[in-house]
C-alpha cells in the first residue's frame, strides 16, 4: 500500500499538535502492524474511544466500514476519496491541503440518518444490524416474492429480483441504479426501491422517517433469498421471514469542510459538469 497521502495528511495534523493513529480497516488483526513509519498503530474499535475524528482514505465502502464503529461513539468521519464515485467523501486528493482547517476546528458536522434492521422468524428476532446506506433483499439469481408494509398497512405485493431499503445517504447507491430517486442526504426519509419488479404498480416509495417498514418473504416461489446490510456478507433468509426496518437512534456524523452543494456533487459524480 502507498502511504504517501496518509503521511502527508498525518504531518499536517501533527504540525497542528494533533496525535495521529493509523487504523487499517481489515478483518485480519495482523494488518494493524502495517502502519507507515513514525505512526502508532491501533485497532479502530480501540482508537475511537479517545478519537476526535476519523479520517478515511478510500471510497464510500471505507466510510461505511468506519461508520459501523464511529456511529456507536458519535465520532465524526472525514472522507478523502481515493476510490470511485465517493458520494460520501468530503475531499478529493487535490483538496488535502484543507486538512489544516480540521485541526483548527473550522468545520461543520452533518448528521446522517441510519436504519435498524431485524430478521423476524416465527415471531422472534433472529438477527439484527444497522445501516448507513441500505438494506438489500435479493433472490439468488431467481425471482422472489415480496410484500411491502408501512406501519402494518400493505403497500404492495410483487415478484421480482428483490428490493432496496435505503436512507437518503444510500439513495445515490444501489437504489439509484434500481430506478430509485435521488434524495438530499441530510433529509429524514426511508426509500424503498423494487429491483426489476414484475408489476407496474411496484414503484419506488419515499416514506417518512418514523414509518415502520416491513417486508415479508413470500412462500409461493421457493427460491433462495438473502439480505445484505451496507454491502456486508449476505445472510440467508427463509420463506415467511419478515424484514423489519426502522429509523435508528444512531447517526453517522460526516465532516464538512468545503462549501460545495449536494447538487453540484451529484452532477460531478454522475457525469454532468456544472
Amino acid at each position: 500500500m502507498d502511504f504517501e497521502m496518509t503521511r502527508k495528511v498525518g504531518e499536517i495534523l501533527k504540525g497542528h499538535g494533533r496525535r495521529v493513529d493509523f487504523c487499517p480497516i481489515f478483518d485480519d488483526d495482523s494488518a494493524v502492524a502495517a502502519a507507515p513509519p513514525g505512526y502508532t498503530s491501533a485497532k479502530l474499535e480501540d482508537a475511537v474511544n479517545f478519537a476526535e475524528m476519523i479520517i478515511t482514505f478510500g471510497g464510500d465502502g471505507t466510510i461505511l466500514r468506519a461508520a459501523r464503529t464511529a456511529a456507536c461513539k458519535g465520532v465524526p468521519i472525514l472522507g478523502i476519496n481515493t476510490g470511485g464515485k465517493g458520494f460520501m467523501a468530503e475531499l478529493e486528493t487535490k483538496d488535502i491541503e484543507t486538512i489544516g482547517a480540521v485541526a483548527k476546528g473550522e468545520y461543520n458536522v452533518e448528521h446522517r440518518m441510519m436504519l435498524d434492521v431485524g430478521i423476524i422468524r416465527d415471531g422472534e428476532t433472529v438477527c439484527s444490524d444497522f445501516a448507513l446506506n441500505d438494506i438489500v433483499i435479493k433472490g439468488e439469481n431467481k425471482v422472489i416474492e415480496l410484500t411491502l408494509y408501512g406501519d402494518g398497512q400493505r403497500i404492495y405485493h410483487f415478484s421480482g429480483d428483490g428490493a432496496v431499503i435505503a436512507t437518503p445517504t444510500g439513495s445515490t447507491a444501489y437504489s439509484l441504479s434500481a430506478g430509485g430517486p435521488i434524495v438530499e442526504p441530510s433529509a429524514q426519509n426511508i426509500i424503498v426501491t423494487p429491483i426489476c419488479a414484475h408489476a407496474l404498480e411496484a414503484k419506488p416509495y419515499v416514506l417518512v422517517a418514523d414509518r415502520h417498514v416491513s417486508v415479508e418473504i413470500g412462500c409461493r416461489k421457493h427460491n433462495p433469498v438473502h439480505i445484505s446490510v451496507d454491502g456486508y456478507e449476505p445472510i440467508g433468509i427463509q420463506w415467511g421471514d419478515i424484514i423489519s426496518v426502522r429509523k435508528s437512534r444512531k447517526y453517522t456524523n460526516l465532516v464538512r469542510l468545503l462549501h460545495k452543494s449536494f447538487y453540484c456533487k451529484v452532477n460531478e459524480k454522475l457525469g454532468e459538469k456544472v
